[in-house]
């Protein structure tokens, strides 16, 4: 697939292999072939890459191992809140192979939209953000709070975070963006909104248009009215929690 094209049947299938492999962590062939519903030998046809399957069958697979695999559920397991309010986030953006399967959900979430960069700002939500930059074959940028020395012109922009009196700055290198690029938000949490619109607006900046965004968690729900009035990009969680005191650490 050429970088921003849209996925292919054939790119389709290599992700749903792709899916497969990561569900032989968890089942053996056996239990996949009765969820499946397709004999062991060709499934393991398929995740040695002896044969590829038919569109169809690519997308019957794909259906039912989002559904068995339950990203969800292992995303809630893997949060836990302190006496404060606060959750550590390490479980998250540390487990690759959790990682490996966000991306897979933010593929099939995507499909067939045209992304041609991946941004997230520094740093928890660049694992992910490599990951699926990777993935799609696109270009990967970062926004960070410092200036770096040898970069000699940059995108700026400041915000306020909620609850607090301090000016923040995320600085992209002008350069990262092409006019036209169509660019996919990451990252690991979306809570108050405000790094996302930050980075929207940074790429508003760059002539460039959002494709929309995706993350692992999402806090409440007044981040989606302030994000709505910048941009009207679809937005893809995999978990939705109530809104509480709450924020990672």
């Amino acid at each position: 697939m050429r970088s921003g094209s849209r996925i292919s049947d054939l790119k389709y299938k290599l992700m749903t292999i792709e899916l497969l492999n990561l569900a032989k962590n968890y089942y053996t062939y056996r239990e996949l072939a009765q969820i499946i519903g397709l004999p062991e030998t060709v499934l393991s046809r398929y995740v040695k890459g002896h044969v590829l399957p038919t569109i169809d069958r690519a997308q019957n697979i794909n259906r039912t191992l989002q559904k068995i695999m339950r990203l969800e559920g292992e995303i809630q397991q893997r949060i836990r809140f302190d006496d404060t309010g606060y959750f550590d986030n390490t479980k998250l953006i540390s487990d690759t192979l959790l990682l490996e399967r966000a991306v897979q959900h933010a593929v099939n979430a995507f499909a067939g939209m045209r992304i041609t960069k991946i941004l997230a700002a520094a740093v928890d939500g660049v694992p992910l953000a490599a990951l699926l930059a990777h993935r799609l074959g696109v270009g990967l940028v970062i926004a960070k709070k410092q200036r770096e020395v040898g970069v000699r012109e940059f995108i700026e922009e400041v915000y306020i975070p909620s609850k607090t009196a301090i000016m923040v700055s995320l600085y992209v290198p002008r350069d990262a963006f092409r006019k036209g690029d169509c660019v996919l938000i990451v990252d690991d949490v979306i809570d108050s909104g405000e790094t996302q619109i930050a980075l929207t607006r940074i790429v508003q900046k760059a002539k460039s248009e959002v494709t929309g965004m995706y993350a692992l968690v999402g806090m409440g729900s007044d981040w989606k009215n302030r994000i709505e009035a910048v941009t009207h990009c679809p937005v893809e969680i995999v978990l939705q929690v109530g809104k509480k005191p709450l924020q990672e650490v």
